[in-house]
């Protein structure tokens, strides 16, 4: 059983399509159905089953899954311990942030980095914080720049780079615009667009209004901090965002409760071998 089989193994696992595998492995269709093949063959079991255009794990294939992905990074940490003892900064550092932190937070970090290591190739990968912090602790990424858990979680190690305040936010010809004495009871009155109930910003609002007994009133929720202000800005309701998306199209609304501090951070998993280049880019993001 070679590493090849298992990272095409994995790759049809994840894409759910023999051509997506195909498309992330630099390799052809064929060559990927010929490595599921010789896998297949070797175990002597089907990994998988084709329902229609769909790709679906069979059971061998859901009980070689976790340990083909534990194969995998075992072998990665120990090519990147190995790697670490040259001292030479290389290779690929795969990272996940989300959009907001990646459009806000990271662009000088990132031009800092790219101009002293341009040996080492950035993989970002811009999803949702939580996703960052998911891949991360299941070995999929080596890094997530991320909002941090409303409550500290131990299964990954946590760095606080920013803090994030959060204000409460309309647009100057809201209602809410004009009353004075604002508390989170009348909020609940008005529509509110959050993001998502996944998302840790939304579990922040979300508890300090159960704290109080309240329950919100939301209309619409998107993951994109970006779209919740454009939505806000036009009238549509107030929201919860960073304090540094406050602008001429919306104002900060005076509510008599504050809010919980929001940060920004890095996650490493505390169990794998961190790279020369991950070392070198939590030196550079630190100085920011």
């Amino acid at each position: 059983m070679d590493t090849q089989s298992l990272q095409a193994f994995m790759a049809v696992a994840e894409s759910g399509s023999f051509s997506g595998a195909a498309e992330r492995l630099f390799l052809t269709q064929p060559a990927v159905s010929k490595r599921i093949a010789v896998l297949e063959q070797q175990l002597g079991a089907r990994l998988f089953d084709r329902v229609g255009r769909r790709i679906r794990l069979t059971e061998a294939g859901e009980a070689l899954l976790p340990r083909a992905r534990k194969v995998l990074q075992e072998l990665e940490d120990m090519g990147r311990a190995i790697n670490n003892l040259t001292g030479e900064v290389s290779g690929t550092l795969r990272i996940g942030t989300s959009h907001h932190i990646g459009l806000h937070r990271l662009p000088p970090v990132l031009r800092r980095f790219s101009r002293e290591y341009p040996q080492v190739r950035l993989d970002i990968h811009f999803i949702d914080s939580e996703e960052a912090w998911e891949a991360v602790l299941h070995g999929d990424l080596e890094m997530g720049v991320v909002t941090l858990p409303p409550q500290p979680d131990t299964r990954l190690h946590s760095q606080v780079i920013w803090d994030d305040p959060l204000v409460f936010m309309c647009a100057p010809e809201h209602p809410l615009a004009r009353q004075a004495d604002l508390t989170l009871e009348t909020l609940t009155r008005f529509s509110a667009i959050l993001p998502s109930p996944v998302t840790f910003t939304r579990r922040i609002v979300e508890r300090l209004f159960q704290e109080h007994g309240l329950a919100l009133n939301i209309s619409m929720s998107t993951n994109y901090l970006e779209t919740i202000h454009m939505m806000v800005s036009i009238g549509l309701g107030w929201s919860v965002l960073p304090a540094t998306m406050l602008d001429q199209s919306v104002i900060e609304l005076a509510v008599d409760t504050p809010l919980p501090e929001r940060k920004l951070g890095v996650v490493t998993h505390p169990g794998r071998s961190r790279s020369n280049a991950a070392r070198a880019f939590l030196e550079a993001i630190d100085s920011e």
